[in-house]
């Protein structure tokens, strides 16, 4: 069996954003899986200590824009600095995501997508009839997985979910746990890569 790259993202992240398919090219180069687990920043935030962006101190803020202008250029990936439905909530998109792995679909391209219609594409990720359309435009038939995502069974995923993250260390998105060592980031990618190449 393939070693594993744990991979926990929430889809409003454009950190996660920024990593997503570097992270998928990096494992097909070094012959491993990836386990695909969306999270919601709204649940781990308050246990380890992150505070949203709304609430950071202005120079925080400020070096994050930064950041941001920075790393598209650098990586050649589209991205809205300032997207019009962001923040939004993100714990829809993730519930939306971990249906569609429990009825046994990849969602390492429906995640992409949903990350573009927010920091490309100007679009809601929290608004239902936007999970569906881009569920649908992958393939999926977004209307049951939107039924199955918004019941009980929905939210104890993405409970458990975020409850796998924090006993990984998790205290951020992206987080990457490969063979029990963490890296936090889409800027320590090239770290994890080292690793990777260790073997």
């Amino acid at each position: 069996m393939p070693d594993t790259i744990t991979y926990y993202y929430s889809h409003i992240s454009p950190w996660s954003y920024l990593g997503h398919e570097r992270l998928a090219e990096m494992a097909r180069r070094h012959g491993v899986e990836i386990d695909y687990v969306p999270v919601s920043t709204r649940l781990i935030f308050p246990k380890t200590g992150g505070v949203p962006l709304a609430q950071r101190p202005p120079a925080r803020q400020a070096y994050r824009m930064a950041e941001l202008r920075r790393w598209p250029k650098v990586l050649g990936v589209p991205l809205t600095l300032e997207p019009k439905y962001f923040p939004a909530d993100d714990q829809p998109a993730s519930r939306l995501a971990l249906a569609a792995k429990a009825a046994g679909h990849s969602i390492a391209g429906l995640s992409l997508d949903l990350m573009r219609a927010c920091w490309v594409e100007d679009r809601d990720i929290a608004d239902p009839e936007t999970l569906v359309a881009v569920a649908g435009a992958a393939g999926l038939d977004g209307r049951a997985l939107l039924a199955d995502a918004g019941g009980e069974q929905g939210q104890l995923r993405l409970e458990q979910s975020c409850e796998q993250a924090l006993a990984d260390g998790c205290f951020g998105v992206p987080w990457y746990s490969y063979r029990g060592e963490p890296f936090w980031g889409q800027d320590r990618l090239d770290l994890l890569d080292r690793t990777l190449s260790a073997g």
